[in-house]
């Protein structure tokens, strides 16, 4: 995501307020995602939440800007794909056989899944630095769900997750040059469209499975106006204003608030879940603040 050289100075009162806006409207999609799956189709929720995601965007007019590069469009489709289309059934598929916390807990270690597949398209060494970052995230990863699935959890749904989370690394190594040389929401936009279109055969298909509920549809709708929406719109405002690197700090919170929403709802906490979650921050924190003189660094950040 580009972003222009920034002061290093405090976050002004407007920055903190969008930072706390994209943390809670990510941290909180889980639970609203759980809600849904309860009455829907997971494709219908994926489908349904990215009708209202991008009709909210819709109304940002910077979203609407053309592409300055015309060729990207083809490359904003796949990105529709990995980013959106395909995880957004995942997570509500994956949250009818686990907590929602969980999923969000899990959901933090896409930072460390975004180095690792841009050390494995670099083709370089991470270095010592990285490695240790990444070891320590990743023990994190195994900490988080090793108590679901050694209590007779669902490996399934913890599989499902994570499989999200690394489409999310995917994602996020593209769509850092896309917006950089198209800027953020036109890109973000154009990739809900996209994904929008590809979901609308299975999500139609899913009406015919699913129990519709105004509970349900409460859910969905705050989960794509909300998270999928106004989070997005924010988070990319926050870049614009304190740069990428200082705006990460909102991928950090999200688990948290996961947690945070997930106990309110009285979902189950386990101990050494909590650790892990604590362990996957370190490493992605650790990851993301790689020395210059390091061989391989991460793509960039990027909403999800």
């Amino acid at each position: 995501m580009a972003s222009a050289q920034h002061a290093p100075g405090p976050f002004a009162v407007r920055d903190w307020f969008l930072l706390l806006a994209s943390a809670a409207g990510w941290g909180t999609s889980f639970l609203f995602i759980k809600i849904g799956a309860e009455d829907f189709a997971p494709a219908t929720v994926a489908w349904l939440r990215l009708l209202f995601g991008a009709a909210a965007l819709a109304l940002v007019p910077a979203a609407r800007v053309p592409l300055r590069v015309p060729r990207d469009r083809w490359s904003v489709v796949l990105l529709g794909l990995v980013w959106m289309a395909v995880p957004f059934v995942l997570f509500p598929a994956a949250e009818r056989t686990i907590p929602s916390a969980l999923a969000g807990m899990i959901n933090g270690s896409a930072p460390l899944f975004t180095v690792l597949i841009a050390m494995l398209v670099t083709r370089k060494s991470p270095g010592t630095h990285l490695s240790f970052g990444l070891a320590v995230g990743f023990l994190g990863v195994v900490a988080v769900n090793l108590p679901e699935i050694t209590g007779g959890g669902s490996a399934t749904g913890v599989l499902m997750v994570l499989g999200a989370t690394a489409l999310y690394g995917v994602a996020f190594n593209l769509t850092g040059p896309l917006q950089a040389r198209n800027g953020a929401l036109p890109v973000i936009w154009r990739a809900q469209l996209a994904a929008l279109v590809l979901s609308t055969p299975a999500g139609l298909l899913g009406l015919g499975a699913s129990t519709p509920t105004p509970t349900a549809l409460a859910a969905v709708a705050v989960l794509g106006i909300i998270s999928t929406g106004v989070a997005f719109a924010c988070f990319a405002t926050l870049v614009g204003r304190v740069g990428a690197a200082r705006a990460s700090l909102a991928t950090y919170l999200v688990p948290v608030v996961a947690v945070l929403i997930g106990a309110v709802a009285g979902e189950p906490l386990r101990p050494l879940s909590l650790v892990g979650v604590v362990l996957v921050l370190a490493g992605a924190y650790l990851s993301a603040r790689v020395p210059r003189r390091a061989e391989v660094t991460p793509a960039g950040v990027s909403p999800r």
